[in-house]
């Protein structure tokens, strides 16, 4: 297996971009990443596209045919594969890139994420958002995900003691990272007074704690560590990709206040990297709701089980704290496109590593790590990053 390395990134901004399509979306972050990649169109060998519910948002299927042809590579006959792994789709589309190179069948492949999620009404986003969860024992019961995760955050409560202080202190701190990324959906600070005066969503969850519904895409350029430099003077290196699958509904599961597929996927990313918990300088994690950040937290071994809320509190992940969490605001205020956030994820580290974050920017920082759920845990990818070999 060969080490594999990043050579180019690209984004779009994130939120309600109402003026621009899925393809023109995808479009824009793919030449961002291959121009930023110093590439040609005919240097690429495959594309993995991470997408979601592209038949839903956009009534479109065959959505690696319809990237490939819209970037201007279907003449080519460049291979062109849809990714689907619930919200976790980009950051498997990501994985499945790594692979590719790692394995010596493709030299340079682009994986990247997008959604389109605003060009249908709240009631039908929700509905599409829902199959992600066990449709036959959750979702035709009405759980939605602010439910399910509102279960979480009430058991870890109850059990551990966090608060909704606690809780609002994520919002509060990825809205103040946000407020520094030109890209996010969010660039307002907020209070916790303001999260916790928000409307209610699923007891005890506000809407402050739950992340938007976003329109957005992401790309990144994989090569073989060994030619990386031929591209780049700062590739960031791979090292480690790890996926796990844990119950897709929570009833299922030992403690829903733990998600076994993150920790299992952590601890093989460890292990794969030679590296733990403590080697981490910050990471991207799974917020799509607040007591998903803090569960993440302790999942990941950052903190003992039950210490994440007061973690947050204390500041410990902030920008400056011990173990900077989401620098880009993650998916509360940066946004989430579902099929696009893994891959923004690796976006973030790699202006992290390069020293290309602006005021956002983690001083020092040589290892990140991105970490991406589908469901309310169903699926997990983590994968480590660093600026050596």
């Amino acid at each position: 297996m060969r080490d594999v390395a990043i050579i180019g990134v690209g984004c779009t901004e994130f939120g309600e971009l109402w003026e621009k399509s899925f393809r023109e979306l995808f479009v824009e972050a793919g030449v961002s990443a291959i121009q930023d990649a110093n590439i040609q169109g005919g240097k690429i060998d495959a594309l993995f596209v991470g997408n979601m519910s592209g038949g839903r948002f956009i009534e479109q299927e065959h959505l690696g045919a319809l990237i490939a042809d819209y970037s201007g590579l279907a003449s080519l006959h460049i291979a062109s594969t849809r990714v689907e792994a619930a919200c976790a789709s980009g950051g498997l589309a990501l994985r499945q890139g790594i692979i590719a190179v790692a394995s010596g069948y493709h030299d340079i492949v682009i994986a990247g994420g997008a959604e389109k999620m605003t060009d249908v009404d709240v009631e039908t986003t929700t509905h599409a958002l829902t199959a992600a969860a066990d449709r036959e024992w959750e979702g035709v019961m009405g759980a939605t995900f602010p439910g399910l995760y509102a279960m979480i955050a009430r058991l870890h409560m109850h059990r551990y003691g966090t608060t909704q202080e606690q809780l609002a202190s994520v919002a509060v701190k990825n809205h103040h990272n946000g407020s520094m990324n030109p890209k996010a959906q969010f660039q307002n600070e907020i209070s916790i007074d303001a999260v916790l005066n928000s409307i209610m969503v699923a007891d005890p969850l506000h809407v402050f704690d739950c992340s938007p519904i976003t329109d957005g895409a992401a790309a990144v350029v994989l090569a073989p560590a060994d030619v990386a430099k031929k591209y780049t003077d700062t590739p960031i290196y791979v090292k480690a990709s790890a996926q796990a699958s844990g119950t897709l509904s929570l009833h299922d599961r030992p403690d829903i206040t733990t998600l076994d597929a993150t920790v299992a996927a952590g601890n093989r990313a460890y292990r794969m990297a030679g590296l733990s918990p403590k080697d981490i300088d910050f990471a991207e994690v799974h917020d799509c709701f607040t007591i998903a950040e803090i569960c993440a937290l302790e999942d990941l071994g950052f903190v003992k089980k039950g210490e994440g809320g007061k973690a947050t509190e204390s500041g410990m992940t902030a920008i400056g704290g011990e173990i900077p969490i989401n620098p880009s605001g993650g998916l509360k205020a940066c946004g989430h496109p579902v099929g696009a956030t893994g891959v923004k994820q690796a976006v973030e580290i790699v202006l992290q590593l390069r020293g290309e974050a602006g005021k956002r920017e983690i001083a020092g920082a040589e290892i990140g790590l991105t970490h991406n759920v589908g469901g309310s845990g169903g699926t997990a990818v983590v994968h480590i990053f660093g600026r050596e070999r």
